[in-house]
């Protein structure tokens, strides 16, 4: 734009008069240069090279030059753009291994005072801002639309169409308006999933501080372009790919890319070699945090050009599957449809072989297909879908849409990120062997001094100084340290977080205060120790030291060891035993450090070992436990260590203390033909990128599994969007991994999880339910009238009968079985396959078994009440009561199809029991008030007839309930041959 603004004033040969029109500086700027600036589009500093030429060299009787030196700042300032346009983004492999002065000369940049306004437009131009452009949102009303696109809803409008054709107007109506109920609904519930969401991720903009034009700003972060030079500082989050070229003591907490629960040490030296991204130590990420120390870097990647970037565009360009439930519910719209057909069909031979005229055939079969479809089916699926999400926010998960409620029930793999989700991503001190001899373990996770420790094999609970030996390792630890804990979170390292929450619960976190602080020998990465130089408060005794590190550089310090309090000479056998202990606690994936205190650095006694780790966060391992027995496994991905992460399996649990580990490199060197039958039988991945997972998640599908991702990270991202279900984290979780998933856990429970797999269990065997009655019912009306119409016998119902049937059939009975509460032994029951149909073959065997005594008890009223005269209202009464009893009846065996009424209580659902009793009083009315019986052609029926009815209606609850039992006593035996 700028360069194209040139080229005209150069076609215009006006820039000369352009030029003449600058003042010395101090003098008022003419109107004509502020109009041709903007016409140019040009930054007024560019512009500033002529004023300046003007003022230093314009002198009486030199105006000549003037046109000669225009030309060659305006030769200056092409130049500068083509430069300009030049500079690229710098992958992280190729920066680490630049020197500063080619990392200048590639980015086009001055170290020492940053960019300027004009480079930073130019680049902006070329680079876009520092930000992901996400498709735009869909506006509200094509979302409406979208919820159309449901096979059942649209096999609805159908007979909607069908009925205006056939000029039946009423079915029409209640058709259109049901239609209208369901898609509204379901478009309400998901739309406020969705503003929850937006609740949930309205964070701070990220800023940062970036040196420009020799000054040091505060911007945000979306400002940013490559070239530029940002300070990073404790608690900073990085706000793009930076290469280092200052660093002091820092270190960044990469876990949301790596998985690494562990801060990674960062320098400013350079690479000779480039491995992957966790070994690049002189590269920081966009999204990462600076947990210790502070640094100086040049940005080499934005926007879709970091690592960030790379696993978004990685994360669009995946499709998230469809749900089991949508697929069940679009054979039942298929099955529904054939079914529609077969009855028109039959209907029209039945009326061509009687020789009846073929159209009043077709309409009365339309009629009749059209009745048959379950408008109410839709409705009840999506409430009790509705009633499931907002059981799930009571419980602080957000599920973004429905059908992802009940997907949870077919799931029968869950793969979990470790750090952050099966831990909390907060070091944690779990075991203490004093030099002594001295075993203790502590309880509590995290950095808010919950918790107790423990003496070992006695469980007392140790405070202060009960134990010398261990208060004295635990008073180092905290002395020889510079985190603080703050709200429950650490500012600083979180290892020396660690040690300031141990003394927090052993009451000891104060004691640092007594000490005054002369010296301190910081830690780096060759030396791996720390020393600090104290004195006591207002006392004057000799110096002392405190140090923390590696066991073999702390020992080499050491000449004595602590026994109780008292210094006593360190030997062969005592270091042998503390590494021994080193290694035991090592090899179960601890972090060890050792403490020692003295008045010399080369005389110091030896305290103890500490083991830290990030362990399972609470109720993870009742959580895992419960999901295997329900047939679930649970598979761990982590970018961490083989020792770390083995160590959390076994704590959790994982395939009973089975485990099965597999590294990121082994799954790279396996065939795709292989990995579906290998990664089965695998229980923890470790070493593993985003690409790893979004293998891992194929590989399983393709094996038949129902996987859900649960995960915190933006190397998650790409996982959870891929996987059936993706769940994330709420709060630890990044903004990414939030919009990848379905589902969010508002408080990073992850047993919450099981709450929620137990609910689309529940939900689907709701649906089941409804279906039965409902169909069973349609089936039931429906042979009533086919039989009267192809017998050329009498209806036994009219036309305001069959309509409070339908309305009984669809309304407060039906949908209250769509919520009825998720029984408890649910979560037991192994994963629905993803093949099972909604009308599976025992459905429909036991729809039709309740359709035939149904229709088997109305026609014996029928014709019990028919008289050789002719049929009279008792006779019509007498049916429709018979049928409207054996619904009610039907409805209360239709609460399970497994467990028998008194199993799962009469007063359990009480919509159903206000349902059933308001249909009965209704029913009621309709027999013995006047103004309905003219309506509903009824008269009065006696306490018999009444009670002959009831007992005869209820034949299809006993024979339903006597079947279940049979079926629970045929499978007991098997049952028990399994277990």
């Amino acid at each position: 734009m700028v360069e194209g603004g040139f080229a005209k004033l150069f076609q215009k040969r006006s820039f000369f008069r352009f030029a003449q029109k600058y003042q010395p500086l101090g003098s008022g700027e003419p109107e004509e240069e502020a109009l041709d600036c903007k016409t140019l589009n040009v930054p007024r500093n560019l512009l500033n090279i002529h004023r300046r030429a003007n003022s230093t060299n314009t002198t009486p009787g030199t105006s000549e030059v003037l046109p000669a030196l225009t030309q060659t700042h305006e030769e200056r300032a092409l130049t500068i753009i083509e430069q300009e346009k030049e500079v690229t983004v710098l992958p992280p492999k190729d920066a680490c291994k630049c020197h500063k002065e080619d990392l200048a000369r590639a980015l086009n940049v001055d170290l020492q005072t940053g960019l300027s306004e004009f480079s930073v437009l130019q680049r902006r131009l070329k680079h876009g801002w520092n930000e992901f452009s996400v498709e735009n949102t869909e506006p509200i009303w094509k979302k409406y639309l979208d919820q159309f696109k449901n096979p059942l809803i649209l096999l609805l409008l159908a007979s909607a169409l069908v009925s205006v054709i056939t000029k039946e107007y009423e079915d029409a109506a209640s058709i259109a308006m049901a239609v209208l109920i369901v898609v509204t609904v379901a478009f309400i519930q998901e739309y406020r999933s969705e503003k929850s969401l937006e609740e949930l991720n309205k964070l701070v903009p990220p800023e940062c501080n970036c040196l420009r034009e020799g000054k040091l700003q505060h911007l945000l972060a979306r400002e940013l372009v490559p070239g530029d030079i940002i300070y990073l500082s404790v608690g900073d989050r990085v706000p793009a790919d930076l290469r280092l070229i200052e660093v002091t003591d820092l270190l960044v907490d990469e876990s949301s890319f790596t998985g690494e629960a562990e801060p990674c040490n960062k320098t400013d030296t350079v690479l000779l070699a480039a491995g992957d991204i966790t070994t690049l130590s002189n590269v920081v990420f966009m999204g990462t945090l600076v947990r210790y120390g502070k640094g100086k870097g040049v940005v080499i990647g934005t926007g879709e050009n970091s690592q960030f970037g790379e696993v978004f565009k990685m994360m669009q360009a995946e499709e998230t599957p469809k749900t089991p439930l949508q697929k069940s519910m679009d054979r039942l719209g298929k099955q529904l449809t054939l079914f529609s057909f077969g009855i028109i069909g039959l209907i029209m031979l039945i009326g061509w072989l009687q020789g009846k005229h073929l159209l009043s055939m077709f309409t009365i079969g339309v009629s009749l297909a059209v009745a048959a479809i379950p408008e109410g089916l839709p409705i009840v699926v999506t409430v009790t879908l509705v009633l499931g999400v907002l059981r799930m926010a009571k419980k602080r998960v957000i599920v973004k849409k429905l059908p992802i409620v009940e997907t949870l029930g077919c799931c029968n793999v869950i793969c979990s990120d470790k750090t952050g989700t099966l831990t909390a991503n907060e070091m944690t001190v779990t075991r203490i062997v004093t030099s002594d001899g001295f075993q203790a373990e502590v309880s509590g996770v995290g950095y808010n001094g919950e918790g107790n420790v423990y003496l070992l094999p006695s469980k007392e609970i140790l405070k202060e100084f009960s134990n010398i030996s261990v208060g004295k390792l635990v008073e180092a630890g905290c002395v020889v340290n510079n985190a603080i804990i703050r709200k429950n979170s650490v500012m600083g390292q979180p290892t020396e977080g660690a040690l300031i929450a141990l003394a927090m619960k052993m009451e000891l976190a104060d004691i640092k205060d007594i000490y005054v602080r002369k010296k301190e020998i910081p830690f780096s990465s060759e030396q791996k120790w720390m020393a600090v130089k104290c004195t006591l408060k207002n006392q004057d005794q000799e110096d002392i030291y405190f140090m923390k590190g590696a066991f073999e550089e702390v020992i080499r310090c050491c000449t004595l060891y602590n026994s109780g309090g008292i210094s006593l000479s360190l030997t062969p056998q005592q270091k042998a035993f503390y590494q021994q202990e080193e290694k035991r606690m090592g090899s179960s994936g601890l972090r060890v450090l050792a403490l020692a205190s003295g008045p010399e650095l080369g005389k110091l006694t030896f305290l103890g070992l500490v083991g830290i780790i990030d362990p399972p966060r609470a109720g993870v391992r009742e959580a895992v436990q419960v999901l295997f027995e329900s047939g679930v496994s649970v598979k761990m991905i982590t970018g961490d260590a083989l020792e770390t992460a083995v160590a959390i399996g076994q704590n959790i649990g994982l395939c009973n203390g089975k485990l099965k580990a597999m590294s990121g490199e082994e799954l790279d060197q396996l065939a795709e033909a292989e990995l579906p039958s290998t990664v089965k039988n695998v229980s923890i991945f470790f070493r593993t990128s985003p690409k790893h997972k979004l293998k891992i998640i194929k590989a399983l599908q393709r094996a038949g599994a129902i996987v859900s991702m649960t995960g915190d990270g933006v190397n998650d991202a790409v996982a959870l969007k891929s996987a059936d279900i993706g769940i994330a984290m709420g709060q630890a979780g990044t903004d990414v991994s939030k919009e990848a998933a379905n589902m969010i856990l508002v408080d990073d429970d992850f047993s919450t999880v099981m709450n929620a797999i137990e609910e689309g269990k529940g939900i689907f065997y709701n649906i089941k339910n409804f279906v039965r009655f409902q169909l069973s019912t349609s089936i039931s009306a429906l042979s009533l009238i086919t039989l009267s119409t192809v017998l050329n016998l009498p209806n036994p119902l009219n036309a305001m009968q069959i309509l409070w049937i339908n309305i009984i059939m669809d309304g407060p009975p039906a949908q209250s079985l769509g919520v009825e509460p998720v029984d408890r032994d649910t979560i037991k029951q192994p994963p629905r396959c993803i093949t099972d149909t909604i009308l599976s073959k025992s459905l429909i065997l036991k729809i039709f078994m309740s359709a035939l005594i149904i229709i088997s008890g109305t026609l014996f009223v029928f014709w019990k009440e028919n008289p050789k005269s002719g049929i009279t209202p008792r006779t019509t009464t007498m049916t429709f009561t018979c049928f409207v009893f054996f619904d009610l009846f039907n409805a209360l065996t239709c609460r399970s199809q497994t467990k028998l009424i008194f199993e799962i209580g009469f007063f359990r659902n009480r919509m159903f029991l206000y349902s059933v009793l308001g249909s009965f009083l209704g029913q009621l009315a309709v027999i013995y008030v006047p103004p309905l019986q003219k309506i509903f052609q009824t008269e009065n029926l006696g306490v018999l007839d009444l009670l002959f009815l009831t007992g005869l209606a209820s034949s299809v609850f006993v024979v339903s309930e006597f079947v279940k039992f049979c079926e629970k006593r045929c499978c007991q035996p098997k049952n028990k041959g399994r277990s």
